[in-house]
């Protein structure tokens, strides 16, 4: 099907700069952050409770973003890494905050949002160890959060969802923590954009997230001497994939990283993982953020809870299917 008429108007978005100041970036995105959310995403509910903690991490300090309904009883934990290749965003966005908000009241969990720091001043692996450090404090504070650390989802948009994917991989080399669900939407999975999606010259310049960024925000996360072959990096080039959690992943019909999500899910499902595929037809890079403006986005945030209060409740018959399902939204 064509990219969604409501789009339209909006594309194609510009790419980065050629030499970029990240800081200056940084700062002029979260300046245009809240116009663009009161036009474009719906308020987030009522009925979560949200504080802020500030945790040690090697050589430094992250700050978590705690999201809990207002009930007593323990519940399960949803990790969330927000996107921004590597280089921005915030967990503590208003789009995050909405997103967490979502999250939290209505697959009723408990919602960590990981402020991990940012490439190019703290590159990899810093980010992915600051998301691990956040998640093994989740599980020692479980109890002062209200939470279950029995049942733990771990989610991520974007570099948000590299970092989720690599971080299960770690998590299972390092004998950490388990973890009920890797929920991983556009993600970004092989950083050698080896994969056709992001040769295409179609997706990689005419709708919302080009090849050309990619090929400047690589570098500024890896730096110079960065191996992006390296499994932490391109979770879809790992040589061993079994062993980990089950997967659903959400792709965008028109994006450059198309192929990541698929590719991926057929990877872990010859591992034996299990792992569900969904096609978001209609969408580029950002738009299931759009919730105010787009039906579809709608519908992908309900896919979304759907599949987290199913995670939650332990009962995901979606994810012991036999083969990766191609669904669309």
């Amino acid at each position: 099907m064509p990219v969604d008429p409501i789009l339209v108007p909006f594309l194609p978005t510009p790419p980065m700069p050629d030499d970029i100041d990240f800081p200056a970036y940084r700062a002029e995105a979260e300046s245009m952050e809240q116009g663009l959310a009161e036009q474009l995403i719906e308020p987030g509910p009522e009925g979560a409770e949200r504080r802020v903690v500030t945790i040690p991490v090697t050589d430094g300090a992250i700050e978590l973003a705690i999201y809990r309904p207002a009930l007593s009883h323990e519940l399960p934990v949803h990790i969330y890494l927000h996107g921004g290749g590597w280089v921005g965003g915030s967990a503590l966005s208003v789009w995050n905050d909405t997103l967490a908000r979502e999250r939290a009241v209505r697959a009723d969990c408990v919602v960590i949002a990981v402020n991990y720091r940012k490439a190019p001043e703290h590159k990899f692996p810093t980010p992915l160890l600051d998301c691990q450090a956040a998640l093994a404090w989740a599980v020692e504070h479980a109890t002062e959060i209200g939470a279950d650390p029995r049942i733990i989802t771990i989610g991520g948009g974007s570099a948000g969802a590299n970092l989720a994917a690599a971080l299960v991989l770690k998590l299972r080399d390092d004998h950490g923590p388990s973890i009920a669900l890797q929920l991983l939407e556009v993600p970004a999975l092989d950083l050698t954009l080896s994969l056709p999606s992001h040769s295409d010259p179609d997706l990689g310049s005419r709708y919302a997230l080009h090849r050309q960024d990619f090929e400047q925000l690589i570098p500024a996360y890896l730096g110079d001497h960065g191996d992006p072959r390296n499994p932490y990096v391109s979770p879809l080039l790992a040589p061993n994939l079994s062993g980990l959690p089950p997967a659903y992943i959400m792709s965008s019909e028109f994006d450059v990283l198309r192929d990541d999500g698929a590719t991926y899910a057929q990877k872990l499902l010859q591992a034996g993982v299990p792992a569900v595929f969904s096609l978001q037809l209609g969408h580029t890079h950002p738009s299931s953020a759009f919730t105010k403006i787009m039906p579809a986005a709608r519908r992908w945030r309900d896919e979304v809870i759907g599949v987290l209060q199913a995670a939650n409740s332990g009962d995901a018959p979606f994810l012991v299917r036999g083969a990766a399902s191609d669904m669309t939204a």
